[in-house]
């Protein structure tokens, strides 16, 4: 269903609601001359789209008014103000292309190799003796996300250039984020490291119920939850106790109170052991204290690794000499 657009707002103030950034400023997702100001304030989380009687797409709406400021003079601030992501992201610091296969390929993304290399190792080897190779490369979101469009297209072009050159049909993706991003824009098939254990026939089976925190881009759909569902032998309870674990949107650099927030509202609300998994939501959470939720895939691969939130940077640097 295509979304209805932002002039449609009737301001019943349910987005508002629901979302502390717009609590916060006390704005809807129609009052958009003050949202413009206030783009990069926003977690890109998706929270206003799902509550929105309306069908508004308050996501798109605000990052379309980044593409506004970026492409109308600002650029050169917004560059200033997210200098080292953009240093890293947009021409990918840690790009690794040596052990591409045709086929099937690999597609860590930048945390989670970061986060959990030895987990990271174990799915290489796996997948390696399936002639799955692994390419090391970010997906490109975290630029797009700032509103920087032209960047954004440069990215995807150059992925599915390669992809295409290395013949390529399918990614298996470990990110949440790197496969809600590429969609279809790569035109392969691009599935989940779930998804490919199952068809491989790998991984442990958990006992017991399991508590999810979804992450931001699985929140609708829950597409993850579905295929880590064959893993789990109890029951899958999904937490909703915060609308973005932080790092959305890159808005923390502006609102660092609000995304600690979500830490202390995710733990008011969970139970003794939360799971997710985006590494990034992991890693984001551990560091702010919260250490009783851990990823999933580890448990799943038996190597019970904890997010390692203190080397992490060093993890992605050696991803490149792999």
């Amino acid at each position: 269903m295509c979304s209805r657009p932002v002039s449609d707002c009737v301001h019943c103030h349910i987005c508002r609601d629901n979302c502390s950034f717009l609590s916060k400023y006390g704005i809807d997702i129609g009052d958009t001359e003050r949202l413009r100001e206030l783009a990069y304030h926003c977690f890109l989380c998706g929270r206003c789209s799902a509550v929105c009687p309306l069908g508004i797409d308050g996501r798109e709406t605000v990052l379309e008014l980044r593409r506004e400021r970026a492409s109308s003079g600002e650029r050169a601030d917004i560059e200033a103000t997210y200098k080292g992501l953009i240093g890293e992201k947009k021409n990918y610091k840690f790009s690794n292309w040596k052990h591409v296969t045709s086929g099937s390929v690999f597609f860590p993304g930048c945390n989670f190799p970061s986060m959990y290399p030895k987990t990271n190792s174990k799915l290489e080897k796996l997948f390696g003796s399936h002639g799955i190779g692994t390419v090391y490369e970010c997906c490109g979101k975290p630029v797009a996300e700032l509103g920087l469009k032209q960047d954004e297209d440069e990215i995807i072009c150059k992925i599915r250039k390669r992809l295409e050159d290395n013949h390529v049909n399918e990614i298996v993706t470990a990110c949440p984020n790197c496969r809600d991003f590429f969609g279809d824009r790569l035109g392969i098939k691009v599935v989940s490291v779930y998804a490919k254990l199952s068809e491989l026939d790998a991984g442990n089976v958990i006992n017991g119920d399991v508590e999810f925190y979804l992450p931001c881009p699985d929140r609708t759909e829950k597409r993850w939850i579905e295929e880590i569902r064959p893993f789990i032998k109890g029951k899958i309870v999904c937490t909703d106790g915060a609308q973005c674990c932080g790092l959305g949107g890159s808005a923390m650099a502006y609102e660092k109170e609000i995304a600690d927030g979500f830490v202390r509202k995710l733990e008011e609300s969970c139970g003794t052991h939360t799971y997710t998994y985006c590494a990034s939501c992991t890693g984001r959470f551990r560091r702010s204290g919260f250490k009783t939720i851990d990823h999933i895939l580890p448990l799943i691969l038996g190597t019970n690794e904890q997010p390692d939130t203190k080397k992490s940077y060093i993890n992605r640097v050696l991803t490149k000499i792999k």
